[in-house]
């Protein structure tokens, strides 16, 4: 189903499966992976979606789904550092026009990555990769927002700053 063709009920149903998903529970690296699943199973033609935590000057890997991605990444490359930095999502149609992209998987063409917020700090951000060119949306990168918006809401962020110790 292509974006144009979604009902408008699109972004309410993702947030009541989310709601749903995480229910009463608070542990928030259970939810977020839990969210990565949600999101790569529920958008198409996406082949990675999952966290990076701030620690420092660099993006940490969290829960994600897809293949064996970069470990660290410093948050003055690439498209996760970007969003980081600039306190913005990030859409972009065709990774390898990207200056400074980090080619963490070879068969990623496009990339959406949404700053992860708690307390009007960024704490991480959370990234999706699609081997399509130009797959991602304004339109996307406000629900995944709004999700991600959900999922801090509902759950103990205190330990994952605690343990990361970074944000800005």
């Amino acid at each position: 189903m292509s974006l144009i063709d979604l009902p408008t009920s699109y972004g309410s149903d993702l947030k009541n499966k989310l709601n749903n998903i995480i229910g009463n529970e608070k542990n928030f690296i259970a939810n977020a992976s839990n969210f990565a699943s949600l999101i790569f199973h529920q958008l198409d033609g996406v082949t990675w979606a999952g966290f990076y935590f701030l620690a420092n000057e660099h993006l940490i890997l969290g829960p994600y789904v897809g293949k064996v991605a970069c470990v660290r990444i410093s948050i003055t490359e690439g498209v996760c550092g970007s969003a980081a930095r600039n306190r913005k999502p990030v859409i972009v149609p065709d990774v390898h026009k990207f200056p400074g992209y980090i080619p963490c998987d070879p068969s990623a063409n496009s990339e959406l990555v949404v700053p992860l917020f708690f307390n009007n700090s960024v704490i991480g951000v959370f990234d999706i990769d699609s081997s399509m060119y130009g797959r991602f949306t304004e339109f996307e990168a406000n629900l995944i927002s709004d999700l991600l918006a959900i999922l801090v809401k509902k759950s103990l962020i205190k330990p994952i700053l605690d343990y990361y110790g970074a944000a800005f």
